[in-house]
């Protein structure tokens, strides 16, 4: 077990007033046996009231609305957590093609993941697969061998890519951050009928030489025959730990962004992310990005966040 405080700060700030913001956050913990939350409080401008509801996926999300004039909006969480994973015994989990396919069918929710996207370049994503697919192996064996591929054959690189980049041009970059990778392992997966989904949340490896520390992180998660949903991080090619803290999940990053929303007025915008992550020994990592946004064009009054606000919390 482990226990972490994460501190998660989303800013905007604006040259001219704004108004009628409208927001929705995932910035809720995922509720699972494998984390407790010992405290959470999430602060916001001018306090308003937030309607939280459980999403088509099961996450927590939150709706809230700034009515009134402002010039900046601050979007702030507090959390205490434990987590309760310890070292995943998959040795239950011997299933082929064949068990996953009985677990599978007739289950609507897991059929929905099985379903690759429709990308541009997708001989190069059955090239893959040829390498790996057995229909006697496990399926454990197969998710593990892909994590590796993507793993090796990837380079972890901030700045190269954005929320808007395609599976077709991660194929053609080779570089990326975890989002990134975590999508390019779902469309593998996916073409080969394993139900597989996105997760969005921290990882907290305290200076053990893990990529992802900082902002937020993004995983996949496995149905694995006579197990269920298991997870697995292609970005530092291990399965899911303790040192993993789940937010949301979804079929894609578009499901579990921590916020996204509109705003009325011409305003150019600055956004800033802070994330704290403190440790039981003391230890604690820190990091701020901030990305500069360009001035909207006079007749669009309503201006997107989501966009620039993933943008930076996914690196």
């Amino acid at each position: 077990m482990s226990v972490f405080k994460i501190h998660h700060i989303t800013k905007y700030k604006y040259d001219r007033s704004v108004s009628e913001s409208i927001n929705e956050i995932r910035i809720f913990p995922y509720q699972c046996v494998s984390q407790e939350i010992l405290q959470h409080d999430v602060l916001i401008s001018n306090n308003p009231a937030i309607h939280i509801y459980k999403d088509y996926w099961g996450n927590r999300a939150g709706i809230f609305n700034v009515l009134e004039s402002h010039q900046e909006l601050v979007i702030e969480s507090k959390l205490t957590i434990r987590t309760l994973l310890e070292n995943i015994d998959l040795s239950n989990s011997n299933g082929n093609s064949v068990a996953l396919e009985k677990e599978v069918e007739n289950n609507l929710a897991l059929i929905e993941l099985t379903k690759p996207d429709n990308i541009q370049f997708q001989d190069k994503i059955y090239e893959i697969v040829y390498q790996f697919f057995n229909q006697e192996d496990s399926i454990k064996s197969i998710v593990e061998k892909c994590s590796h591929y993507v793993f090796s054959n990837y380079t972890y690189t901030k700045g190269i890519t954005t929320i808007e980049t395609t599976i077709d041009e991660i194929l053609s970059y080779k570089k990326g951050v975890c989002q990134d990778f975590a999508h390019l392992l779902l469309q593998i997966l996916r073409t080969m009928n394993i139900p597989s989904r996105y997760v969005s949340g921290y990882i907290c490896p305290n200076k053990d030489g893990m990529r992802g520390e900082g902002a937020t992180h993004a995983w996949v998660e496995v149905w694995l025959p006579n197990m269920g949903w298991v997870g697995i991080d292609p970005t530092n090619n291990v399965w899911v730990s303790n040192l993993h803290v789940k937010l949301a999940v979804g079929r894609n990053f578009e499901d579990c962004s921590v916020a996204k929303g509109s705003f009325k007025g011409l305003a150019k915008q600055d956004l800033f992310v802070f994330v704290s992550v403190g440790y039981e020994d003391g230890h604690i990592f820190e990091e701020t990005t901030q990305v500069q946004l360009e001035k909207q064009n006079e007749e669009d009054t309503l201006v997107e966040v989501q966009k620039m606000a993933a943008l930076a919390q996914q690196q």
